[in-house]
């Protein structure tokens, strides 16, 4: 099924897509959390965010944020424009990561963290469906991967696998989480966000068919 998820203005409907927007993203950050309590194995940007947590006194969320600013000034050769989408994804994952952290208990048995690790997939997958849905535009980690296959010419999938191995390589090596988790994450998290994608995708006045493009 095609969805159009390009750029719409914020001034279009924002009562209808900024509390999705907000929602979205408070729900991506919390599960970047779970994945971390359910300690099987965490996405590529988390097991970097969790190297650097090892090795500095900052906390995971505010390693996201840095981060997040820092992809964005990669943004300035690859004339990527921000947008208010790509903001609110640098402070809402933030606060909402680091809040989940708070709250979830961490050394669980086996079986809750694997409980946890299906759950945070499934929810990660849900709320990348609800946020880029709304259609506010990329963030900082999105807009580097499309900025960087526009300039190459490589394939999406082909530039987004280098930027994930290049992450994960690095954060692996600074003592962040990699494992099973990591790889049923890579497997299972597209199939999850397409799935809601229909589900969520706000549909703008201004939609032509020949404008969509697939949700995966």
């Amino acid at each position: 099924m095609r969805q159009n998820i390009s750029y719409v203005p914020f001034r279009e409907h924002p009562s209808r897509r900024l509390p999705q927007l907000l929602l979205g993203l408070a729900l991506y950050g919390f599960s970047l959390s779970v994945l971390v309590r359910a300690a099987l194995g965490v996405n590529p940007w988390s097991v970097l965010y969790e190297g650097l947590e090892r090795r500095t006194p900052l906390s995971f969320g505010t390693i996201s944020a840095v981060l997040g600013v820092l992809v964005l000034l990669l943004w300035i050769p690859l004339k990527q424009r921000p947008t208010f989408g790509t903001f609110a994804n640098i402070a809402v994952l933030a606060v909402s990561s680091d809040i989940g952290l708070l709250v979830l208990p961490a050394d669980l048995g086996l079986p809750a963290r694997a409980g946890l690790l299906v759950g945070g997939i499934v929810l990660n997958g849900l709320s990348v469906a609800v946020y880029v849905g709304a259609r506010f535009g990329p963030g900082p980690r999105d807009g580097l991967m499309t900025g960087a296959a526009a300039v190459t010419g490589g394939s999406l999938r082909r530039v987004r696998t280098v930027i994930e191995l290049a992450v994960l390589s690095v954060g692996w090596l600074l003592g962040g989480t990699a494992g099973a988790g990591t790889v049923l994450y890579a497997v299972a998290v597209g199939t999850v966000t397409q799935f809601f994608m229909p589900c969520f995708a706000y549909r703008s006045p201004g939609d032509a068919p020949r404008a969509s493009v697939r949700a995966d």
